[in-house]
């Protein structure tokens, strides 16, 4: 049985199951990244809540895994030649799980390197974008008078989702018929966007045919409905 207790973070959050990735995290559209592929490639891991409404992510425990303090992040008992790993920041922690399974990233290498582009797309442009938008429509920057920072954001987030459209114009997924990490790591930012922001007027979401088309294919997939949830809020 892998010995965890290197890893101080397990103090705080004891792994029940060490023989098994240990994902920290809460179901944000970062943080349903690595759910989702976890449950797409069906490794075996446990869920821990990471409650950042209660500065969770700034506990000592939690920053010696992620001196970034933000979720997710996991330590995988079965890392490289055997030995426990630790990783934060969800492309990287992608990658990994893409890498150590063989699943949803190409293996040729210019396809690869095409995928990769369009997660760090991803994590570059949709992930910020999209979360200065919400914070300005729908949390406290709603009260600021100034809307300029708000309209920036607008018109930024619904050019972005112009690249999207005009990707997905011939194509079911990001990379062609075969769903990817590139997938994986955007669907929760769009799924978010529409939803918890209610920012899809804002951005002519309704306007848009091909992101719409994607976006319920992607949510139609069971692997990606059970990721949404986990860890499980209480």
């Amino acid at each position: 049985m892998p010995d965890l207790s290197v890893f101080p973070i397990t103090q705080r959050w004891p792994a029940e199951r060490p023989d098994q990735i240990q994902l920290y995290s809460l179901p944000t559209p970062n943080g349903v990244k690595v759910s989702i592929m976890l449950e797409e490639t069906a490794l075996p891991y446990e869920p821990h809540l990471i409650d950042i409404g209660q500065n969770e992510t700034w506990s000592t425990e939690y920053l010696s895994l992620n001196p970034n303090g933000k979720i997710p992040a996991i330590i995988d008992p079965n890392g490289p030649e055997g030995k426990p790993i630790a990783l934060f920041e969800s492309g990287a922690i992608l990658v990994y799980l893409a890498e150590k399974t063989g699943q949803f990233l190409p293996s040729d290498p210019a396809a690869r390197y095409e995928a990769l582009q369009w997660v760090f797309f991803q994590m570059a442009a949709i992930g910020p974008m999209f979360g200065q938008l919400g914070f300005f429509h729908k949390f406290a920057g709603r009260e600021y008078e100034d809307k300029r920072p708000l309209q920036r954001y607008v018109a930024e987030s619904k050019r972005l989702l112009g690249v999207l459209e005009g990707r997905l114009a011939d194509r079911s997924w990001l990379m062609g018929e075969a769903y990817t990490i590139a997938d994986i790591a955007t669907l929760g930012w769009v799924r978010n966007l529409v939803g918890f922001y209610e920012a899809g007027d804002l951005v002519g979401y309704a306007d848009l045919q091909h992101v719409p088309r994607w976006l319920e294919a992607g949510l139609a997939r069971p692997a990606v409905q059970r990721g949404l949830q986990s860890p499980a809020r209480p």
